[in-house]
């Protein structure tokens, strides 16, 4: 899956200009991949690519082309679930057995997940408004800071105070291992608003509070979530954080805390296999190759793709 995206002057990303750099640039980066792999098509085991979740232009181009090149080497074809790439890419980064919980945070996806084989997912708690990286994003454009957000305010909070502002952590104790940040990122706005115009110290100490408040929410809902995996699943193998969020070194070294609190260990893959790339997309296609789990050249471009079959039927049901 290439990562061609055309970016609008103030963040996020204009679909129809990106779908546009897709056709222009992905031939060409098909090719440099496979000379710089030293791989012929015919030695190829099969062909993966993204068929969804996201937006539908960016998509059709990958999927096309991966569609293209099965048909033309006669190599089996495999429609990868992007949030499926994301879910698996931890074994290709290190040695973990299924089951395992999951925290996937991106730009446009939080959910804690069972991931109890390839293809076979539970979905225990997701967010009911921004995802964490959206959330990361919108406070990053309030606060001057450039896009993406989410290495922005990291970096900004590296020199802030994380206690200066008394940001709420959404969702602290409920039951459910759910996720709410419209609530925080209001609370982030109005504190910006309270002290304008804001020096750096400023956006550095906002930055600061509002990574710390996200953290203390992931670390409690993991909590909960692990609760309902032991519920509804058994014992986990591990813990796995993956996303494009996941390259954010607070949460990590959160989640590090968390798992040797509990006694499980945490995988994270590195942080260049956390942001949308096509190596995940190659593995994922293995993992289910493996498994004689492979697509017509029918399969659809999708512009959403529940992970869990319960969110994808209550999907449908709602169409």
């Amino acid at each position: 899956m290439s990562q061609i995206a055309a970016h609008a002057p103030y963040g996020g990303v204009v679909p129809e200009i990106a779908a546009r750099a897709h056709v222009e640039i992905v031939d060409g980066l098909i090719a440099r991949a496979m000379a710089n792999a030293g791989v012929k098509p015919a030695a190829l085991d099969g062909i993966a690519a993204a068929a969804g979740p996201g937006l539908i232009g960016g998509v059709l181009v990958g999927l096309m082309s991966g569609k293209g090149m099965a048909l033309a080497t006669g190599k089996p074809f495999v429609a990868v679930n992007h949030l499926e790439a994301h879910a698996l890419v931890a074994r290709l980064a290190g040695r973990l057995a299924f089951p395992y919980l999951l925290l996937l945070a991106s730009g446009g996806h939080t959910q804690i997940l069972a991931v109890k084989g390839v293809g076979d997912y539970l979905r225990l708690g997701a967010t009911m408004d921004d995802a964490i990286g959206e959330a990361f994003d919108k406070t990053a454009k309030l606060l001057g800071l450039p896009y993406p957000g989410g290495p922005a305010v990291e970096a900004a909070a590296k020199d802030g105070d994380p206690a200066r502002f008394a940001l709420p952590r959404p969702l602290i104790g409920r039951p459910n291992a759910d996720f709410s940040l419209s609530g925080l990122k209001t609370a982030t706005r109005l504190a910006a608003q309270a002290i304008a115009p804001l020096r750096a110290r400023d956006v550095a100490d906002l930055c600061a509070s509002f990574q710390a408040a996200i953290v203390d929410v992931i670390e409690d809902r993991l909590r909960v979530g692990l609760r309902l995996f032991r519920e509804r699943v058994g014992a986990a193998e591990g813990v796995v954080v993956a996303g494009g969020v996941a390259a954010n070194g607070a949460i990590r070294e959160a989640m590090a805390r968390f798992c040797a609190q509990v006694g499980l260990p945490l995988v994270a893959p590195p942080p260049r296999l956390c942001t949308d790339n096509g190596a995940m997309i190659a593995w994922a296609g293995l993992e289910r190759l493996r498994l004689g789990l492979t697509d017509d050249l029918a399969a659809p471009a999708r512009p959403r793709w529940p992970l869990d079959p319960k969110a994808e039927r209550a999907l449908n049901n709602k169409a």
